[in-house]
């Protein structure tokens, strides 16, 4: 019988692009370790997308050291080298700005820009958002280094902020997002004081700024299951100040049914996708359950509630938001589909709305299979 074998901190799970970068840059005299995400992956046997690594090396001494890296940033300076598909980041450990580093200023020092004061490990531990996040691995020396509790919390399932949890939130409230996403990902538990405090500071959530909310959906579109992310961002009040619509569409449990029977294949689909799967669960539960009957694209995006969960509460793009609304008025006509020339087909089929269509009528199962195996046959999966 076929077993599957979880990822585990080994050589052989981790990119050897990334297992280049470190041993070059230790090679060289410098502290370096994968940190982060891929480090937390690893160690509940999940396959890492990203390889972050951090180092003694300074910007200028990374870009010198590694082949096909360059400099990023101002406020944030870091090194980014590509792999083919794999962008590595390279960083240097950091600490926060102290009272000595006004006081050089003062005394003609060249005041260091942005968030560029270059530390030590622990100080860059400390830095980070939540415990399991600030784990640094040394492959080579198959070492774990933890200056908190993160191996404690990621083997009682626990997300815990690093420092008082109120001044955290309130320094950058998008930590919020990322503690309910990580709990879904990860199956934990969001540490009991963390959603006190998240819950009592709901309102800060306005601080943040749309685009940064707009990746925080779509990563929550992409967990297994979507539901229960935006459903436990409701109960802790986020919802309720910056997204009204959605809050009020996850009362209507059809709403919430529709968001749980994502489809896997939609993880590797374009961000365009994954919220036209969203707005078809809203569109059906909410405005017309009927796949043969829909709306014209034009008609839906006169529509005030839809427009304002697309553009104001999750900051579609135009084009992402003519996408999602054409496709109701293409599916509805797919039956026809299978009667047109080569030619008619080619056109219907060359139009942006097309593979939307398709994943509704797959989501809808609103045609029969022979219809949808043709649809599918013009389908530029490419794209």
């Amino acid at each position: 019988m076929l077993q599957t074998v979880k990822p585990k901190l080994h050589p052989d799970w981790i990119n050897p692009h990334a297992l280049k970068v470190v041993k070059k840059l230790q090679s060289k005299g410098f502290l370096c370790y994968l940190v982060g995400g891929c480090v937390r992956d690893l160690m509940v046997g999940i396959n890492p997308k990203d390889f972050d690594i951090v180092s003694s090396a300074r910007p200028r001494q990374i870009k010198k050291s590694i082949p096909n890296a360059y400099i990023i940033g101002k406020r944030f300076r870091l090194v980014l080298a590509r792999r083919g598909d794999l962008q590595l980041e390279i960083a240097t450990f950091r600490r926060n700005k102290t009272a000595e580093d006004l006081l050089d200023i003062s005394e003609n020092e060249p005041e260091i820009t942005g968030d560029n004061y270059f530390g030590e490990p622990e100080e860059d531990a400390q830095r980070r958002d939540f415990t399991i996040n600030a784990l640094f691995y040394d492959p080579f020396k198959n070492e774990v280094i933890d200056f908190l509790t993160g191996k404690e919390d990621l083997k009682y399932k626990n997300i815990k902020i690093i420092g008082e949890a109120k001044t955290r939130i309130l320094e950058d409230p998008i930590r919020i997002f990322r503690a309910i996403r990580l709990a879904h990902k990860l199956s934990f538990t969001i540490d009991p004081d963390l959603q006190k405090v998240i819950h009592t500071n709901s309102d800060c959530i306005l601080e943040s700024i749309l685009p940064r909310r707009r990746e925080e959906f779509i990563k929550f579109l992409k967990l297994k299951n979507p539901s229960a992310a935006f459903l436990q961002a409701k109960d802790l009040g986020i919802l309720k100040h910056i997204a009204p619509t959605l809050d009020k569409a996850l009362d209507n449990e059809e709403f919430v049914l529709r968001l749980r029977e994502k489809p896997e294949s939609l993880n590797h689909q374009s961000t365009a996708q994954l919220f036209s799967f969203l707005i078809w669960a809203y569109y059906r539960s909410e405005i017309n359950s009927d796949p043969y009957k829909a709306h014209s694209g034009k008609e839906l995006l006169a529509n005030e509630d839809l427009m304002q969960l697309m553009k104001i509460e999750l900051g579609m793009f135009n084009y992402e938001q003519a996408m999602a609304c054409k496709a109701f008025s293409m599916q509805a006509n797919f039956e026809n589909f299978t009667q047109l020339n080569k030619k008619e087909k080619d056109v219907q089929s060359a139009k942006n709305a097309f593979p939307v269509a398709y994943l509704y009528s797959l989501m809808d199962q609103s045609h029969s299979a022979s219809t949808l195996t043709t649809i599918n046959q013009y389908i530029d999966y490419e794209k």
